[in-house]
């Protein structure tokens, strides 16, 4: 059945004879952040089936990874399912599409494999896993930005005096330099009511994706060129990265829920 899928993705989405691997993504700890944030609003049903297709391996531990088999040529038709590019002024619903896929056709992929009864269990995990983080990657502001720099890749700055990009400061700079393990993140994130989780869970995936876009054009006015991040900039931002975090487990939740 994997074999079958793989094959009809590439009919499906024209697969480049070469990948462009200078994007960067949330980092480990932030997709495990997400993954452990998650669990806590997972229904009985849900966290039972989650649990026997991942073979009792946690939201957390799987959360790398699509990642992780970046490294693996057979794999490189998954890569362009993790992120979107669309100008400012433009929606999802608008914007040029890329004919090799992107997260909202890639999410949608990996929710029908999981629920269709045809599928193996080992099928059903491996896109499960995959579900886990393109879900994380959508919250990631930088994963719905610009073509021209390539999603903030090609926007250069310094983190604290060293050669960086405004990608790698949301995906993994501001994270690291935070200095808490994933559980300890997870453990300290927002005390939210019902009706806040509700609200956050409200919508689509394409909603959440034009959510994050409106978020992406702040995080581009944030720094400019070659500028020198440093700790104001943290201070100004990270409270936004660690919500964005929260939501999207939250939302990751909320979608298993729906597929169990």
């Amino acid at each position: 059945m994997k074999t079958l899928s793989i094959y009809l993705i590439a009919l499906l989405f024209i697969t480049p004879k070469t990948v462009d691997t200078s994007y960067d993504f949330w980092g480990a700890t932030g997709h495990r952040v997400v993954g452990k944030i998650a669990d806590d609003y997972l229904c009985g049903k849900a966290k039972r089936e989650v649990k026997k297709l991942l073979k009792r391996q946690s939201l957390a531990f799987v959360s790398t990874f699509a990642d992780e088999i970046k490294s693996d040529k057979r794999y490189n038709e998954f890569y362009t399912w993790h992120y979107i590019n669309m100008p400012f002024d433009e929606n999802y619903e608008t914007s040029k599409k890329n004919p090799k896929g992107d997260l909202v056709t890639g999410i949608e992929f990996c929710k029908s494999v999981i629920k269709d009864e045809n599928a193996t269990d080992d099928d059903k995990g491996f896109y499960l896993k995959l579900l886990i983080h393109l879900v994380g990657d959508l919250h990631q502001p930088m994963h719905i930005g610009l073509e021209e720099d390539k999603g903030g890749n090609d926007f250069k700055v310094q983190w604290f005096y060293k050669d960086s990009n405004l990608h790698r400061v949301w995906d993994s700079e501001m994270i690291e330099d935070f200095d808490m393990s994933y559980n300890e993140l997870a453990e300290n994130a927002d005390v939210l009511t019902k009706k806040q989780v509700k609200a956050i869970q409200e919508g689509s995936v394409v909603d959440w994706v034009n959510e994050t876009h409106e978020l992406s054009k702040l995080v581009y006015k944030s720094a400019t060129p070659d500028e020198n991040l440093r700790y104001k900039y943290s201070y100004d931002n990270f409270k936004t990265v660690r919500s964005q975090l929260q939501i999207a487990g939250i939302r990751l939740a909320k979608v298993l829920n729906d597929l169990f």
